[in-house]
C-alpha cells in the first residue's frame, strides 16, 4: 500500500541526528508493509490528485494552521479532495489543518501548553501518548465524531468516515520528548510543564497500540 506523507515541517537538526525526521519517525510508527511517497508540502510541494496514493498522512509541523503560508491553501484544497475518497490520517498539526480544511476551527488554546505523556479517553478506553502543542481544534468540522478526548484537549480526536485525526504524538517516543525538551521547550513551555514532562518520561506510552491502530485504518479503508 503506498501512503503519501504530507510533510508540514521539519525537525530541529539536533533531533534528527538522533531519531529521524518525521517520514522516518511515521514510518517506525506504522510499521511494514507500507511504500512512502513524501511531499514536501511547506515547501511547496504540494500535490493536486487524491489519487496519487492508496492512503494520506498530514505530520506535524511547528506552524500554526491558521497562520498565513502560501503553501496552506492548496494543502486544504488536497485535504478536501482526498476527504471521503482515499484513507487519510491527520496527527498534531495535521488533525487540526485537516478539521480547519473541512469546516472547523482551530487556535491557541486559553490554558496553554500539552507536553509529555498525557491519558486520553478513546472511544471509552485509556491511553497514554505524547503530545506537543498549544493550538488545538477549538471546534470540529460538521459530521465528524469525537473519538478521543480528556479535560485539557476536548477534540483530540476525530473521526469521519475515511478521516481519521488524533491530537497527540503517537511517533515521539520517551526518548525523543527527554531531547525536545531542552531542545524547542525551554524558554517557549513554562517551566512546570516542561517539569511535569520529564517526571513522565519513564513511564510507558500506547504509542505501539496506536501505530497499529492507524496501519489498521489505513489498510480496512483502501480503495
Amino acid at each position: 500500500m503506498r501512503l503519501g506523507l504530507l510533510q508540514c515541517g521539519d525537525m530541529r537538526p539536533s533531533l534528527i541526528d538522533r531519531h529521524g525526521n518525521y517520514p522516518q519517525l511515521y514510518a517506525q510508527l506504522l510499521g511494514n508493509g507500507f511504500e512512502w511517497q513524501v511531499f514536501r508540502v511547506f515547501e511547496g510541494d504540494v500535490p493536486d490528485d487524491p489519487t496519487l496514493c492508496d492512503g494520506w498522512l498530514v505530520s506535524g509541523s511547528r506552524f500554526g494552521a491558521y497562520e498565513d503560508h502560501d503553501w496552506i491553501g492548496p494543502l486544504e484544497r488536497l485535504i478536501r479532495a482526498i476527504h471521503g475518497t482515499r484513507p487519510m490520517v491527520g496527527i498534531c498539526f495535521g488533525h487540526q489543518i485537516i478539521a480547519q480544511a473541512l469546516g472547523g476551527e482551530v487556535g491557541k488554546f486559553g490554558r496553554g501548553w500539552a507536553v509529555g505523556r498525557r491519558a486520553y479517553d478513546w472511544q471509552g478506553k485509556t491511553v497514554h501518548l505524547n503530545a506537543w502543542h498549544q493550538d488545538q481544534v477549538i471546534h470540529p468540522p460538521e459530521g465528524f465524531a469525537t473519538v478521543m478526548t480528556n479535560e485539557f484537549t476536548k477534540y483530540a480526536g476525530l473521526s469521519c468516515g475515511k478521516t481519521l485525526t488524533i491530537q497527540p504524538h503517537p511517533e515521539f517516543r520517551n526518548d525523543l520528548i527527554g531531547d525536545m525538551i531542552p531542545a524547542v521547550g525551554e524558554g517557549i513551555v513554562p517551566d512546570d510543564v516542561l517539569s511535569d514532562a520529564r517526571e513522565n518520561l519513564s513511564e510507558p506510552t500506547d504509542a505501539a497500540m496506536t501505530g497499529a491502530h492507524l496501519a489498521a485504518f489505513f489498510r480496512e479503508n483502501a480503495p
